[in-house]
């Protein structure tokens, strides 16, 4: 059985959120969770949910790291925080993935320093599966490495179209570097070494890709460093929360509008779904010697439950192995 932590005090609606995903999880999938926080305040929720699974167990952890607060010195000083537990465990071989939907720079850190990084890996990468046109497409780096050399542009290249292969099942994944322009001439001189780097790496590089281009889905693997790439994710919730609001209140400002959204509540539904972050779970830590997932600090219990399903398949599937293996023959052709 499939062994599964989860920082029960993780997201913003900790323990509840995080509790309820659980048992979600607990009941469809055959895995054994660990639910690692305040265990007085995690019984009390799983009261709400008996019969409790029995492939739910809990391991105390007496504090939490708040979402504001400074991810090393926080991982430094709180030992006995959940995060940190969570990552002993996987250090410790106790579990085979861990899941958290807390401060994701902590999460980040406590991994990165219990877990280690693959062999061959340089920095750890967080990769986000996103919606597009054409079916799910991987963007790294969501945020782990804001200071990235072009070597550490690669690896997130061949880490993310392993991800992109194994769990998406995309063939070949198309990658592209996410830059000003399409002309391989674009960009600063750094963008400018990832692209020489990318386009001798074996890849299926495409070249260069621009904003414009992240949904229309002709690209399985959208390549940047962590400040770039927070930065469009960001930008991307926050259009899609302001169109979602704007079509609500549009639908609702004449009798024909609700007549006409009653007719379309369909198509609604399912192009709502697919947009739906909680259908994804949570975004990877690729590179760590460890399968690490890190969900939204919004987490609903759908998109706990959707993370930890991530979690077992990217167990059974090996992708840390894929990688590894990956960064290796990279290595013989140099």
């Amino acid at each position: 059985m499939i062994k599964i932590a989860l920082d029960a005090m993780g997201s913003d609606n900790a323990p509840f959120a995080d509790v309820e995903g659980a048992v979600l999880a607990a009941r469809e999938f055959n895995y054994h969770i660990t639910l690692v926080g305040n265990e007085g305040l995690i019984k009390k929720e799983l009261e709400k949910h008996k019969p409790v699974p029995s492939n739910i167990s809990i391991h105390h952890a007496s504090e939490v790291i708040g979402m504001h607060e400074q991810p090393v010195l926080s991982v430094r000083r709180k030992k006995d925080s959940s995060i940190v537990v969570l990552s002993n465990l996987a250090k410790e071989k106790k579990v085979d993935a861990i899941v958290s939907a807390g401060n994701t720079g902590a999460m980040v850190c406590a991994a990165t320093l219990k877990c280690k990084l693959l062999q061959g890996i340089e920095r750890a990468g967080i990769g986000i599966v996103m919606p597009t046109l054409k079916g799910p497409m991987v963007m790294i780096d969501g945020g782990a490495n804001i200071d990235a050399k072009p070597s550490h542009i690669l690896q997130y290249g061949i880490m993310a179209s392993a991800y992109s292969e194994y769990i998406l099942g995309k063939k070949s994944p198309r990658v592209g570097l996410l830059n000003v322009g399409e002309e391989e001439s674009k960009g600063t001189g750094f963008l400018k070494e990832a692209y020489s780097l990318l386009e001798s790496s074996g890849l299926n590089f495409i070249g260069n890709v621009e904003g414009r281009d992240f949904f229309v889905g002709d690209c399985d693997v959208i390549v940047c460093d962590g400040l770039v790439g927070n930065v469009a994710l960001k930008v991307t919730e926050a259009v899609a929360h302001a169109l979602e609001e704007m079509l609500k209140k549009e639908l609702k400002s004449s009798f024909l509008s609700m007549i006409g959204a009653m007719l379309a509540k369909n198509a609604f539904m399912s192009m709502k779904k697919r947009m739906d972050y909680a259908e994804y779970g949570g975004a990877q830590l690729l590179g760590v010697n460890g399968v690490c997932i890190i969900g939204h600090g919004s987490s609903t219990p759908k998109a706990i439950k959707n993370a930890l399903r991530v979690a077992g398949e990217e167990v059974v599937k090996n992708v840390n192995q894929h990688i590894v293996e990956a960064i290796a023959v990279r290595r013989e052709d140099k």
